[in-house]
């Protein structure tokens, strides 16, 4: 299995922000310490890339009311 980087985009950043807009969730396979958990994308790419890990972007929920499903 090869090294993962998992990351979300965050919730709270309003459109035109000049804050990373990423965040890291988690590392596997392989023994790496970050000190920002918030991060550019090509800061993250950089550091896949230097690492030989792969990016993982995990789909975050919004913070949106669920439309009610009319099928069940």
């Amino acid at each position: 299995m090869s090294a993962m980087i998992f990351v979300r985009e965050r919730r709270k950043i309003e459109k035109g922000e000049k804050k990373p807009r990423y965040r890291v969730c988690g590392v596997s396979g392989i023994d790496l310490t970050l000190y920002s958990m918030h991060m550019r994308q090509k800061e993250l790419e950089q550091i896949a890339e230097a690492t030989g890990a792969k990016l993982v972007y995990l789909q975050a929920g919004k913070e949106e009311k669920e439309k009610p499903n009319p099928g069940k």
